[in-house]
This record gives C-alpha cells, sequence and structure tokens, in this order.
C-alpha cells in the first residue's frame, strides 16, 4: 500500500430521518395531553394548606391522611402543580417537590411533542442515550424523597403556602 492509497471506509449515506405520520400524531396527542394538564391545573385555586387542591375537581379527600395521620405519595401534587403553572416555583417545590418535577416534564413533553409533531424529527431517539435503569431509579428517588418532605412539613406543621 501505498501512501497515496487510502483505504475506504464505509460510512451509510447522511439522510434526515422523519416520522410517519402515525407518529407525528402520537407526538401531538402527547403534547396536547401534556397541555390539557397544565391547562387544568392554571383553572384550578391553589390550596393554601398545600393539598386539597384536587377537590375542587370532584375527587374526594386523602383518606389516607384521616386514616394515618400522615400524606400518601401523591398529596399536594396538584397544589404543586397548581402553583407551578402560576410560576410560583417555590411554592410548588414546597408542597411537593414530586409535582413541581412532574410539572416541569409536563412542559417539557408538551414543547418536544410540538416539536416532533411539526418538524417529524424523532429527538425521543436522543433518550436512547441515556440508560433507562438511571432514568426510572432517578424518578423513583426523587418521588421516595419528596414523599419523605411532604411527611416531614406536614408533621411538623409547615404544610401550605400563604401568600401576602
Amino acid at each position: 500500500m501505498t501512501a497515496e492509497t487510502v483505504p475506504l471506509i464505509f460510512s451509510p449515506p447522511v439522510r434526515r430521518q422523519t416520522l410517519a405520520w402515525s407518529g407525528r400524531l402520537l407526538a401531538l396527542a402527547i403534547s396536547l395531553v401534556s397541555l390539557a394538564v397544565l391547562v387544568t391545573a392554571a383553572l384550578l385555586t391553589p390550596n393554601p394548606d398545600g393539598l386539597g387542591t384536587h377537590e375542587q375537581l370532584g375527587f374526594a379527600a386523602c383518606s389516607w391522611l384521616h386514616l394515618f395521620g400522615i400524606p400518601c405519595p401523591f398529596c399536594g401534587m396538584t397544589t404543586s402543580f397548581a402553583w407551578f403553572v402560576r410560576g410560583n416555583f417555590a411554592a410548588s417545590i414546597w408542597v411537593q417537590p414530586m409535582g413541581a418535577l412532574l410539572a416541569c416534564m409536563a412542559v417539557a413533553a408538551f414543547w418536544s411533542g410540538l416539536y416532533i409533531a411539526y418538524t417529524g424529527r424523532p429527538a425521543h431517539r436522543l433518550l436512547r442515550y441515556v440508560p433507562s435503569g438511571y432514568i426510572y431509579k432517578g424518578l423513583l428517588l426523587a418521588a421516595g424523597l419528596a414523599w419523605c418532605w411532604k411527611i416531614f412539613i406536614q408533621l411538623h406543621h409547615l404544610d401550605g403556602w400563604r401568600v401576602g
């Protein structure tokens, strides 16, 4: 082999990947569902006690709190979403940190779903580079810590967020 001869290396042609219409419709559906959750939260008035906002939707009060004296893992989620969509991120994190994280994920799902539906670019493929075990374990850890926080502030009468 001489210096002028360079071996060919196979590389597939680069072409822009686009999703089929069914993938775009799925992305749009995810975006619209996320938007519906955020709009519903915006229509609710956050309960200053830090929980019970879901009762405005016709759901019953948390029986776990009444039976065991501690909030359930989901207590404060709706209140947290309601504070989040109002831009009061401190209140959202205070009343239920996992609710604030889920609200942030709903915003990301709304915008990325719109992007994927409009452009057809499979942006979700980037998630393949993050091992799913890290995502699931991280979310479970965050949920557990958020529940511990909620129990702590409830038992120490620090739950809620007063404006004014």
